[in-house]
């Protein structure tokens, strides 16, 4: 099992209340708790008439003097510039940016190397109204600077501590808190971010730290990305004395060249299980992703932030979480990759960050530790998603338009886990091979996702090209339908004579509350010798029977041995035996043996010819109770096993129908 003394530390120091049954098992289990019960002050919920996006953010250069916030009395007043730099995509003479009204206080905006420009600050919307000097038409470059506050607020983005922390934490629309900004995950934009802050303070950034300037008691850090980064995962972080350790990876396609990975610490924190595993980590999933793609990377603890958050190229976890490699740590680097260098395109599609990131935690265990550790990760994982699944899919598409609570987008059940369940399953379908390399070839396509978006349907086009299969079918029943499978099979073995035997397999789903997967199952025989055999065959249609002759004794059937379908609940009934190889000479239906019964009993038939037979059970008040045969079968005498464990006592009535007979029985079940 996956669980950490961190868990310990994180009930004591964070300043979330943590309910005694939570049971922190994963990275993902970390991040989904801490995000699913992180509360933003922003308004989440745009108007109808929000106008489209009109504009594209190439750049946002942020000049912050945030020197006070270090100092006593602790504040979060800082005053700052925001200079933004826009394509126009359709003819505007206005844009409209994302700022909080109770956070950030808008005092001018200008034009750049031009005038004043007027401006309206809504309370209600929280959007600020920009009036352009003229009209703009598609492709023009528009460069306006915004002066403007922030108020001495909590508003659950900017975050100042009296432990000499001062930090940023903004997914999902956090960042309108702190700076004005197009808040949506599709618009990526560069950042240039200039910070003022006292001298004995050490602060990170995104991207590369391109100077830092000290004079007297003051340093001015600078950082600069040239990646671009959604607005939710700009980030500062900085306390005061710092420690950093540096970890230089060598780049896979230039072993001499390196990236450096900045570990940013508290005095008294052991940083040294992260910072041997880190390289290796790196390695292992550039191999299978593509080169890190950023020029630097790193970690900063801040002490009682009670989770992770993966802000591109400086992640943000928990002061505690530097001993938590193989959940913790691997599953906010995994976001490196999934969430920062591909982001979710919208809030639908917040699976391909998260679910892929909870999906690299398993993988990461199989890297060090072999499949087996893989698999009782994912075990884990769809053992947690059966017993908190809310009912909802994975993607929906209504949270494009309107961001639902984050208990709901970081849903742990769904979002992490049912995710990184459906990513194993898609192995399992297309196999090892084709699944590593349309997952490569994915997250290297430069052309359409790398640094880029990419939005459910795009990620299932591409799996589906690689592999050269249409896997649309997949993603519709796993990612956009709600719940999973409930198998009812049934198997049967019959003589045919002469050293032959027959096992008929009939693959049957029964739940309501979603709609029939297709998948590829496999069935396995066991022999009387003491070998088996395991065959694999789609199972595309429901009341579906598979028949395999054989010419040895088979003596059981077992249904996806290996629980490749995480995602289901399944029993297997010895539905029907044909005990005999003698042809009886009329139809005929037997009184069930035993009855009463409880929970179980047999139901005999005799088929003089081979008839296509359908066996079913009805209440008192004659409705449908289920199928126990609805397909063809050879002639002879049969007995299907009829498991009754989910009804309640009663007289219940038995049907047959076949080609040339029908008739009906009463059975009693008392329990």
């Amino acid at each position: 099992m996956k669980l950490f003394l961190i868990i310990c530390l994180l009930f004591i120091t964070t300043n979330f209340i943590y309910a005694q049954d939570n049971n922190f098992k994963s990275g993902a289990d970390f991040c989904s708790y801490y995000k699913s019960h992180k509360t933003f002050l922003a308004d989440f919920f745009d108007s109808p008439n929000t106008p489209g996006h009109s504009y594209d953010v190439l750049n946002y250069k942020l000049n912050l003097d945030i020197y006070n916030c270090f100092k006593t009395p602790l504040t979060r007043i800082f005053t700052a510039s925001n200079l933004i730099t826009f394509k126009v995509d359709s003819t505007l003479s206005s844009i409209q940016l994302n700022a909080e009204y109770f956070a950030l206080v808008v005092d001018s905006i200008r034009l750049q190397n031009g005038p004043l420009l007027t401006f309206n600050q809504s309370n209600t919307t929280n959007l600020l109204t920009i009036n352009l000097d003229r009209t703009y038409n598609p492709n023009e470059i528009v460069n306006l600077t915004i002066y403007y506050r922030h108020n001495n607020v909590s508003d659950n983005a900017f975050y100042v501590n009296s432990s000499g922390f001062v930090w940023t934490d903004c997914e999902p629309e956090g960042a309108r808190n702190w700076f004005p900004c197009w808040d949506k995950p599709s618009d990526k934009a560069t950042v240039d971010i200039t910070a003022k802050v006292p001298s004995n303070v050490l602060l990170g950034s995104n991207g590369r730290l391109a100077d830092s300037i000290v004079s007297a008691d003051t340093i001015w850090y600078h950082w600069i990305s040239r990646d671009p980064v959604s607005t939710y995962l700009v980030v500062l972080t900085g306390r005061v004395n710092y420690n950093v350790a540096i970890v230089w990876w060598h780049k896979l396609s230039n072993p001499n060249d390196s990236i450096p990975i900045r570990l940013y610490y508290s005095t008294g924190e052991d940083v040294s299980p992260t910072k041997n595993a880190i390289a290796d980590m790196t390695t292992y999933y550039s191999q299978l992703f593509g080169e890190m793609p950023f020029e630097k990377n790193g970690f900063a603890s801040v002490v009682g932030y009670g989770g992770g958050m993966e802000n591109q190229t400086l992640t943000t976890i928990d002061g505690s979480g530097w001993s938590s490699v193989t959940a913790l740590i691997s599953h906010e680097y995994g976001h490196q990759w999934f969430g920062d260098m591909i982001t979710c395109g919208t809030w639908a599609d917040i699976w391909l960050n998260e679910g892929f990131a909870t999906y690299l935690e398993a993988l990461y265990f199989e890297h060090i530790s072999g499949y087996s550790a893989y698999k009782n990760s994912i075990v884990g994982d769809a053992s947690y998603y059966l017993s908190g699944n809310p009912g909802w899919p994975i993607y929906n598409p209504q949270w494009a338009i309107i961001t639902p609570p984050n208990g709901t987008l970081f849903n742990g059940a769904i979002t992490y886990d049912k995710g990184a369940c459906v990513l194993h399953m898609l192995r399992y379908t297309i196999g090892d091979s084709l699944f590593f390399a349309a997952f490569h070839s994915y997250s290297t396509d430069t052309v359409n996702f790398k640094l880029k978006n990419a939005v459910t349907d795009d990620f299932a086009a591409k799996m589906s090209s690689v592999a050269g299969q249409d896997l649309t079918w997949f993603f519709n029943e796993w990612v956009k339908q709600p719940n999973h499978p409930t198998y009812q099979n049934s198997y049967g073995i019959s003589n045919l004579g002469n050293g032959n035997w027959i096992v008929n397999f009939h693959a049957n789903q029964t739940q309501t509350n979603t709609v029939f997967h297709k998948m590829p199952i496999v069935i396995k025989v066991s022999f009387s010798t003491g070998s088996d055999t395991s065959i694999r065959v789609m199972n595309d249609t429901n009341y579906q029977t598979f028949s395999f002759v054989f010419t040895r004794q088979p003596t059981v059937v077992a249904f996806d041995p290996n629980n490749d379908i995480v995602l289901k609940t399944a029993t297997l009934s010895v539905g029907i035996k044909n005990i005999s190889s003698s042809i009886p000479d009329k139809f005929a239906l037997y009184q069930n043996d035993p009855n009463p019964f409880n929970p179980m009993t047999n139901i005999t038939f005799d088929l003089p010819e081979k008839s296509y037979v359908k066996l079913t059970v009805y209440d008192l008040l004659g409705r449908e109770i289920t199928n126990l045969v609805n397909g063809s079968l050879d002639a002879g005498k049969h007995v299907i096993n009829f498991n009754a464990s989910s009804l309640s006592s009663g007289i219940y009535f038995y049907k047959i129908e076949a080609t040339k007979f029908t008739e009906t029985k009463r059975m009693l079940l008392l329990k």
